[in-house]
């Protein structure tokens, strides 16, 4: 069975066909710039590109970097504050068309969902938390294999600011730190994060755990397991998809 998954971020828009049996894409993904300003509109055109890319009819899962209940953003990291209160399955799914209904979440609790049905949370029980550390620190957090959603553990506080605002992976870039600084900020970020919910696993993800071996020897002093994620930047783009059919068997 395939469904069209859909990963909007603040850079980078992308998407594909996924087939659900091996919880990988069944085509390459394609992928276009996020226009700027983010606004709804906007999006919804970029996203519409990337869907015709595929000459796609069919169900259509989206991911958002914000709090989403019943389809409604409530919140818009990375993206334009006019997000906030947008039926983001209703103008997706109305600039789509019929053949294309929209079932949209958070963008980290897709990367999460995928990662524990086919990546490295695959059959780990008790407290799992899945991060995403890219534009912003995405965060999914599992009991025993069932989703607690819209998390935003990445909106901690850490030394007086957001926790993203000093250990994302853009902070990195953008202060061209060295792994082994960045590394003592990710430290910090994971021992508050154990110090509130006590997890058994910790599942690094987004697109800087394709160099994992660069940064994750370095974090000591934390009780749980710290690996990489495994579906890398494609996890949202499954997890999306993963969501829909969730949602169509009711």
């Amino acid at each position: 069975m395939q469904i069209f998954g859909v990963d909007i971020g603040g850079s980078g828009i992308k998407g594909a066909p996924v087939d659900l049996d091996r919880g990988d894409l069944a085509q390459k993904r394609h992928k276009v710039l996020t226009p700027h300003p983010a606004v709804p509109d906007g999006v919804a055109e970029k996203v519409k590109e990337v869907i015709d890319h595929f000459d796609w009819t069919g169900p259509v899962g989206v991911t958002f970097p914000g709090v989403i209940t019943d389809g409604t953003a409530l919140t818009a990291a990375n993206v334009d504050k006019s997000w906030i209160g947008t039926d983001i399955e209703k103008l997706l799914g109305d600039r789509l068309g019929k053949g294309c209904p929209v079932t949209a979440l958070n963008d980290a609790d897709a990367a999460g969902v995928a990662e524990m049905n086919f990546g490295a949370g695959r059959d780990r029980k008790g407290t799992v938390i899945v991060l995403t550390f890219g534009t912003g620190i995405g965060s999914a957090l599992f009991s025993n294999g069932v989703l607690v959603p819209n998390t935003e553990l990445g909106h901690l506080e850490l030394e007086g600011h957001d926790a993203e605002k000093r250990a994302s992976s853009k902070v990195k870039e953008d202060h061209d730190m060295s792994w082994q600084h960045w590394a003592h900020r990710v430290r910090k970020y994971l021992a508050h994060v154990e110090m509130l919910f006590s997890p058994e696993l910790f599942i690094v993800g987004g697109g800087v755990s394709r160099k994992a071996d660069k940064f994750l020897p370095l974090i000591e002093g934390i009780k749980a397991e710290i690996v990489p994620a495994q579906l890398l930047n494609n996890a949202g783009i499954v997890g999306a998809a993963m969501t829909v059919r969730k949602a169509m068997s009711g």
